[in-house]
């Protein structure tokens, strides 16, 4: 099933966006689970991670696409954003947000359908790519690639990214458990290190995104044997 929002405050703009989606589902025998908001602030405050794909209208009364993105990024990096706009100039702002892509309003059924296309096609890619992790407030969704590892300071789990820093409670074998084994080794028992952002050795320590990282006497050959594999494997 694909979770998909569809983001506008105009009911009319709102409705022929929705049909199209179904339409797409029912033509390309898709389950496609749909949800409507009529602005920005209803979907970003409080946000869930739960959507893979959100079709945001750009100009919006009270919170716009555009600003609504940039909350939805802070929980979420790895969800398909695609604008929907009258105005191509706003494609330029997307970058920030990392926007998948553009519809010009109003879509047709040929602009919408090759759009999904791509959305799916890029979903069954990621699907597997990202772990959700319970924070204060909700839920964010972490896209496993870009965590470089994870540290447990007491009962806090924090999680280091490519995008910054993610804190959650729990234990660093729960952490272990979630990520895929292939890849992540620990290097002590505070530190789970993502093997793929290694950049390498110094002397008791692993280089890991640019930072030192203490490898305990007690856990060097499990973790050097298991930088190995994953080495040779790739």
């Amino acid at each position: 099933m694909i979770k998909a929002a569809v983001v506008d405050d105009n009911p009319k703009d709102l409705k022929e966006l929705e049909t199209l989606l179904r339409g797409y589902a029912d033509s390309h025998g898709e389950n496609i689970q749909i949800q409507t908001f009529q602005d920005g602030e209803d979907i970003a405050e409080e946000y869930s991670a739960v959507w893979d794909v959100i079709f945001l209208d750009v100009e919006m009364r009270f919170l716009d696409g555009m600003k609504a993105a940039a909350r939805i990024r802070e929980m979420d990096g790895d969800v398909t954003i695609v604008f929907v706009t009258c105005n191509p100039a706003y494609a330029m702002q997307g970058y920030k947000v990392n926007a998948f892509d553009y519809l010009l309003k109003p879509p047709g059924r040929t602009e919408l359908f090759s759009c999904m296309d791509r959305v799916l096609s890029r979903i069954s890619r990621k699907k597997e790519s990202y772990i959700s992790v319970n924070i204060r407030g909700g839920v964010r969704k972490l896209n496993v690639a870009r965590i470089t590892y994870v540290e447990v300071i007491d009962h806090d789990l924090i999680y280091h990214t490519q995008d910054g820093i993610c804190e959650s409670k729990g234990t660093i074998s729960e952490a272990e458990e979630a990520l895929p084994s292939f890849c992540f080794s620990r290097c002590n028992r505070s530190f789970l290190v993502n093997l793929d952002h290694v950049s390498g050795i110094r002397g008791s320590d692993v280089i890991v995104g640019g930072e030192l990282l203490q490898i305990s006497r007690t856990r060097k050959k499990a973790f050097l044997d298991a930088l190995n594999q994953y080495m040779n494997a790739e």
